[in-house]
């Protein structure tokens, strides 16, 4: 779990980042369509989750911040790529949990395999990426 918390604080720190980026550039349209290009900045607020959904549904099946830590996001029941609808869900969780603090993640100390709340209602678990088998199986738990 602890691995999950530094990964999230790593992915904090490359969405302020992008944000800045996108928005220093927003601003200078902005300034060269004076006041037009403003509205864009609307887009702002979707950078983390469109971070998040686009990596956990990608190829890789997980954040950059989770990949530095060896973490990878699969689907609990056959530990194959997550849906396009279960990083919807699983982002939409995670954030919605954040929004309301950090007293809902305190389940995944309780849960079977350290799952948080949004982990279940999503379908998807966070592994270490080197417990996974090439047949998608973990290696170290006797699982399939």
């Amino acid at each position: 779990m602890l691995r999950r918390v530094w990964a999230w604080l790593l992915d904090a720190v490359f969405i302020v980042v992008i944000a800045g980026a996108v928005w220093a550039v927003l601003f200078v349209l902005g300034v060269l369509t004076l006041g037009l290009g403003f509205v864009l900045m609307a887009v702002l607020p979707a950078i983390p989750l469109l971070y998040h959904v686009l990596f956990v549904s990608g190829a890789r099946h997980a954040t950059p911040g989770q990949r530095v830590l060896g973490l990878i996001v699969v689907r609990d029941a056959d530990f194959g790529s997550p849906s396009l609808l279960q990083a919807v869900i699983f982002t939409g969780g995670l954030w919605l949990t954040l929004s309301v603090g950090v007293w809902p993640l305190l389940a995944a100390l309780f849960t079977e395999r350290h799952r948080a709340l949004h982990d279940i209602v999503s379908g998807v678990v966070v592994v270490r990426a080197a417990a996974l088998t090439p047949d998608g199986g973990l290696a170290n738990m006797g699982v399939p």
